[in-house]
């Protein structure tokens, strides 16, 4: 279970404010008709006497309740939003094209209603995600091998300047000021919440961030000073590794990670860093529970930092951590994406290889 379980009034304003920060965490069991809901659930609101509120949905079915026909809580919220799923293929089909809005309009999309859901959903437009999977096919040519011009074109830029400058926005400096004969190689690796760049050695992953988190420029200049700047493009076998059980992550199959890890930052950031990854998948803590557990039940705040410093996305799972009255707190990779984390590891939560 959940550690922290917001009372049920709490529940309830959410579900009359369809409040999205509990949307896959709750759902609301209405006796009255017999349903069950994700608490944004459009329907008009039932009575409080008439709600029950529930983690999962194996427990609505236990209670008795049917899935809504309106909110489908038995379905991922992206997949069941109309403009949402074609689009996502239609990008992976076409993931060089310059899309726009002309081409949303052709397709028979509404560009704002395709804006607010891609928004709410991935915490991007469609437009912002359709650049930034051109990037990953011109990050992939310089990988392997393919020279900077090449990824250029790949990547469906018109000019170099605009392509150097689209890459040095994510990662901080230009594709030409990487090494060429590298300590540590770069490349992007695939998620079902976005792509996340790969920083890895033959032996261990050293960076593991989502594409666009706002810190990665900053994130990857300490870690080229680490490096005494050898970052190059490529892959190795722990890139592969961190791809594979990550595929195992998502779909369901294991939320046990086994990459060795390079952790840089203090040694109170290292503590904390590893009391996170004693967190099991499906449980969470709350920040005074990790300062505690550390021997530094005074350094909340400092727990705080160092949590938000992580810089291995979902393997370090500081995802885990939740405000001390079970809400949704501060997370580099997007609140969005915190949410699903937590909805995707509650089927790991009695799991024994979990």
């Amino acid at each position: 279970m959940l550690k922290f379980n917001p009372a049920f009034d709490t529940l309830y304003e959410a579900l009359l404010a369809r409040d999205p920060s509990y949307d896959g965490r709750f759902f609301v069991g209405v006796s009255s008709t017999g349903i069950f809901c994700r608490l944004t659930c459009p329907a008009r609101k039932p009575k409080r006497e008439n709600c029950t509120f529930y983690e999962t949905v194996a427990q609505c079915f236990d209670a008795g309740f049917r899935p809504c026909k309106r909110c489908k809580p038995t379905t991922p919220e992206a997949s069941a939003d109309p403009a949402v799923k074609p689009l996502v293929e239609a990008l992976e089909k076409r993931p060089a094209y310059r899309w726009g809005e002309p081409d949303l309009i052709e397709l028979g999309f509404d560009p704002s209603t395709v804006r607010r859901a891609f928004k709410r959903h991935f915490g991007m437009t469609f437009l912002e995600m359709a650049r930034q999977r051109r990037l990953q096919e011109g990050f992939s040519t310089l990988a392997g091998g393919g020279k900077v011009i090449e990824a250029q074109i790949t990547a469906g830029f018109g000019s170099p300047s605009a392509f150097r400058e689209a890459f040095a926005k994510i990662l901080g400096q230009a594709p030409g000021a990487f090494s060429k004969d590298a300590l540590l190689a770069a490349d992007w690796v695939s998620s079902p919440l976005g792509p996340l760049v790969a920083v890895a050695d033959k032996s261990q992953l050293h960076l593991l961030e989502f594409l666009d988190r706002k810190a990665l420029p900053a994130e990857f200049r300490k870690l080229q000073s680490y490096a005494k700047g050898q970052i190059g493009f490529g892959r190795t076998a722990v890139t592969d590794q961190i791809q594979e059980e990550l595929n195992r992550f998502f779909e369901g199959h294991s939320g046990v990670f086994e990459t060795r890890l390079a952790l840089h930052g203090s040694a109170f950031t290292r503590d904390v860093w590893r009391e996170l990854l004693k967190i099991p998948a499906g449980e969470t803590r709350s920040y005074s529970e990790l300062a505690s557990a550390i021997g530094r039940p005074d350094a909340v705040r400092a727990v705080a930092r160092a949590n938000g410093a992580n810089q291995l996305a979902l393997v370090v799972p500081c995802h885990r951590v939740l405000g001390s009255d079970g809400s949704l707190t501060g997370y580099g990779g997007g609140l969005w994406r915190k949410q699903r984390l937590i909805e995707l590891e509650q089927s790991y939560r009695q799991s024994p290889g979990a």
